[in-house]
């Protein structure tokens, strides 16, 4: 099973079982599970890249959550490398947004050719745009621009997905973001470390998902009084 907790200070709110192994297809059940829990959803989530996509960032969006979500290549847009100054990467191509079309390095434009949709696997659809300049040959950027055989440039673009990114990023360089991007490697991360390293819980003991949320729901009840009694004591020993 593909175990999921939500932590605040370190104690468990929630937890959900799923057998997907990815965690990208956990985030809207395992939101709908908190909402079920407290009747309400929560007022910010914190994580990393693994839950950034588009239908998670929607649906976040829909229901008022402030996402602090993460998505694939964060990181490396931080760094000021090759990767961020690459005038040939899709993502620092110009875009004209009013004429909807793209510029390459050369200057051409790389007009609108086509619409393509993909289905997750949980249902959702998503769209992509295509570009195409008119003709690449001779072109003395080419070797640097694209390897394809074909004879001109072509790129997709998400432009949905692009905009979410766009928020997400804006919230994840905020003082408020980053203050949360340090908070969460000693929040859910140090809690599984305590759970499998200094508890020895690192499997579940019954079969059927039934059993096994019973099992780790008693254990969830027992973490979260063992933390509140630590952090009574240590409480009582600062007031002294």
């Amino acid at each position: 099973y593909n175990l999921q907790i939500g932590t605040e200070n370190q104690f468990m709110l929630d937890f959900g079982l799923f057998p997907n192994p990815t965690d990208t297809l956990t985030l809207i059940p395992f939101e709908n599970s908190f909402h079920e829990r407290y009747n309400r959803f929560p007022l910010e989530d914190v994580t990393d890249s693994g839950y950034g996509s588009e239908e998670n960032y929607r649906f976040m969006d829909e229901n008022g959550i402030e996402a602090y979500v993460k998505y694939n290549f964060f990181h490396k847009e931080q760094r000021a490398d090759k990767y961020v100054t690459n005038p040939f990467k899709q993502e620092n191509l110009y875009y004209n947004k009013e004429k909807d079309y793209y510029v390459c390095p050369m200057g051409q434009h790389m007009e609108r050719t086509g619409v393509r949709h993909s289905r997750t696997e949980s249902g959702y659809v998503t769209e992509s745009i295509a570009y195409s300049v008119a003709r690449c040959e001779g072109c003395p950027l080419r070797c640097m621009c694209f390897r394809s055989k074909s004879q001109r440039r072509t790129i997709e673009v998400n432009h949905r997905l692009k905009e979410y990114k766009q928020k997400a990023r804006e919230r994840l360089t905020s003082e408020k973001g980053i203050k949360h991007r340090r908070q969460r490697c000693i929040e859910p991360e140090a809690v599984f470390g305590q759970i499998k390293y200094d508890m020895g819980y690192k499997r579940f003991r019954h079969f059927g998902k039934d059993k096994v949320t019973m099992d780790f729901a008693f254990f969830a009840i027992a973490f979260n009084i063992k933390k509140m009694c630590a952090k009574i004591k240590n409480q009582k020993m600062t007031d002294k």
